[in-house]
């Protein structure tokens, strides 16, 4: 967006513009009679939409221009100055083009701060449009604007089809843009959660908290060395790389989901430590240890239950409150897989080995499957079987199924693989799509928030000044 430095305070004169609007508007009216095709509906629509929107943004940006010079921005943006990492330098007003939620600009003067110290390389630090900030207007838009662009981009199918829709609304902006204003509002969402200060409103004390992880499959795009193609690109590579996914939600006493409560999904491609320290972020922020129970409930992977205990301590969970258990429908897989190993049985004979031992599984029998399992270790197949016998006995402590249904409590992971499939399968994977992994780190933070009913929450953390502090 376009500044022009300008020592002392210059006034827009929005008041004629709006005026002039408002006349433009009324002549228009006194020229309505009747349409009389689609194409004329089309037009009067349009027309009409145009001028709502340039009146609209002379009205906001009037509204902004003095809240800006109001004595209570103006404080709140002395305070975000002296509370800088570095110091600022009042560097006078410029005049600043903002652009609004309906897609038009609006000019502003704005106080511009400057870090104080020596240029560097015929170039200084990037300053401040320290009011702008307060008001939650970042890149040069207010926060309306990045938040639909923002969610626009996590919902559709693509940033092209993104910038056609918002397109369709008046807001013309291409995709370079579309892209920069949806990962950076991520980034900023992201930065707030590394500051100890901001803290969530809502707490899980007194409730039935479940816990869940998993990963998801994308493929993510890796530039190669050496020597570039005929046409003189850079030669890359697209592997498949597992995304991790968390949620955490709340249930009844009836063991239905707390409808009051929206679970809270987000994800990393920084690996199960990234993950981990994300969950025990939320955990923390939303009281975990003075909920009522917690159980967390997975698939068998060992880089969860590996690291579930150490997430435990540090929370601070007593052992009678926390329960971890393994996924009942992924323990059925594996005795499926454990009866196809067994030479000489039918499939009816496998079916109903599996239904026998899948209701022992149910009534807390673990080690009666444990022992059947054992009992046909032998054979061609007796190593495969070993090993699945082995995931029973590592599981063993994580299989009290009748105790946690007792409990009116979840014994699968289906919300998680539910997650999993909305957030990831249905935008980041699929043919021919590849991800640099901080793009997709941008957009898992966007689908997660948008698909749990937490954008207002995203949005709180991405419209912070907090943000600028932590980048």
């Amino acid at each position: 967006m376009e500044s022009r430095k300008s020592g002392s305070r210059e006034s827009v004169d929005y008041e004629a513009q709006i005026e002039a609007v408002k006349a433009e508007i009324a002549e228009y009216e006194q020229s309505l009679e009747i349409v009389r095709n689609p194409e004329e509906l089309e037009a009067l629509e349009r027309r009409l939409g145009e001028l709502v929107d340039r009146y609209h943004g002379l009205l906001v940006g009037r509204v902004l221009q003095r809240s800006l010079d109001s004595e209570e921005v103006r404080g709140q943006a002395g305070e975000l100055v002296k509370g800088w990492p570095k110091p600022l330098r009042n560097e006078g007003y410029e005049r600043v083009k903002v652009r609004t939620a309906r897609g038009t600009l609006i000019a502003l003067s704005v106080v511009y701060y400057r870090p104080k110290g020596r240029r560097r390389a015929g170039r200084r630090e990037r300053g401040l449009y320290a009011g702008l900030v307060v008001l939650g207007c970042h890149g040069h838009l207010t926060p309306g604007l990045a938040s639909q662009v923002s969610a626009m981009t996590a919902v559709l199918g693509s940033l092209g089809e993104a910038q056609k829709v918002l397109s369709e609304r008046g807001i013309d902006l291409d995709i370079k843009t579309v892209r920069a204003i949806a990962y950076g509002y991520a980034a900023r969402a992201k930065a707030v959660q590394r500051v100890d200060t901001y803290r969530f409103e809502e707490s899980v004390a007194g409730r039935r908290v479940v816990v869940a992880t998993d990963g998801g499959r994308l493929r993510v795009r890796q530039n190669k060395r050496g020597r570039k193609t005929a046409k003189g690109r850079t030669r890359y590579s697209t592997r498949w790389r597992e995304p991790k996914l968390l949620i955490i939600y709340v249930v009844n006493e009836q063991g239905k989901l707390d409808q009051a409560f929206a679970p809270f999904i987000d994800g990393t491609m920084n690996g199960p430590d990234a993950l981990f320290g994300m969950l025990r972020y939320y955990l923390g922020q939303l009281g975990l240890r003075e909920a009522e129970r917690v159980l967390f409930v997975a698939d068998g992977a060992h880089w969860i239950w590996n690291r579930v205990p150490a997430l435990a301590r540090a929370l601070g969970l007593a052992s009678e409150q926390f329960h971890e258990l393994l996924d009942f429908y992924h323990a059925v897989e594996h005795l499926g897989e454990v009866a196809a190993l067994r030479k000489g049985w039918s499939q009816q004979a496998r079916k109903a080995w599996v239904r026998r031992h899948r209701k022992l599984l149910l009534e807390g029998q673990v080690e009666t499957v444990i022992e059947a399992v054992q009992s046909i270790c032998r054979g061609r197949n007796s190593k495969a079987i070993r090993t699945q016998r082995d995931y029973f006995i590592r599981n063993r402590a994580r299989m009290d199924y009748a105790g946690i249904a007792a409990q009116n409590l979840p014994i699968g992971s289906g919300a998680i693989e539910s997650a999993v499939r909305r957030v990831i399968n249905l935008r980041l994977k699929g043919a021919s799509i590849y991800w640099r992994q901080e793009n997709a780190e941008a957009m898992l933070t966007l689908r997660a928030y948008y698909k749990s009913g937490r954008w207002n929450l995203l949005k709180s953390m991405a419209n912070s000044h907090l943000s600028l502090l932590a980048a």
